[in-house]
């Protein structure tokens, strides 16, 4: 029987996995398991094992707490809107693109990169409206 936790961390694995571009397959081949196993841990159908967990975390370069991020109290109350910032903004192919762009860049030109996307979020975030066509 699947539950919410299965659930949660399915969608972790999913999010993760496309956001390194990676296929089912090429992951799965990875932590050596068959691409299947990948789709039922992602629709929540297969309780993924800790130890599996753990090849998967190194296998998509994340600890294993990234899979149960969102999942306390804490983290809902601490002004952390994960779910409703990945459906509207993580699911999107653009978010993807620009996050592999940002990795694919060296370490000194992504930290610029960061320090001018901070510096414009208050001169961009007041001229943003909704355009009616």
């Amino acid at each position: 029987m699947t539950s919410d936790i299965d659930l949660h961390v399915g969608k972790r694995l999913r999010r993760r996995r496309r956001l390194l571009g990676l296929t089912q397959q090429a992951l799965a081949e990875q932590v050596g398991i068959r691409f299947q196993q990948i789709q039922k841990y992602e629709c929540g159908a297969n309780r993924v094992s800790a130890a599996r967990l753990f090849e998967l975390s190194e296998a998509l370069s994340v600890p294993v707490q990234y899979f149960y991020e969102g999942l306390s109290d804490r983290d809902e109350f601490a002004g952390e809107d994960t779910d409703h910032i990945a459906a509207d903004v993580l699911s999107k192919k653009e978010t993807m693109d620009l996050v592999r762009a940002y990795y694919a860049m060296g370490e000194a030109p992504r930290k610029h990169l960061l320090d001018l996307a901070k510096s414009l979020e208050g001169a961009v975030k007041p001229q943003l409206r909704l355009v009616s066509r």
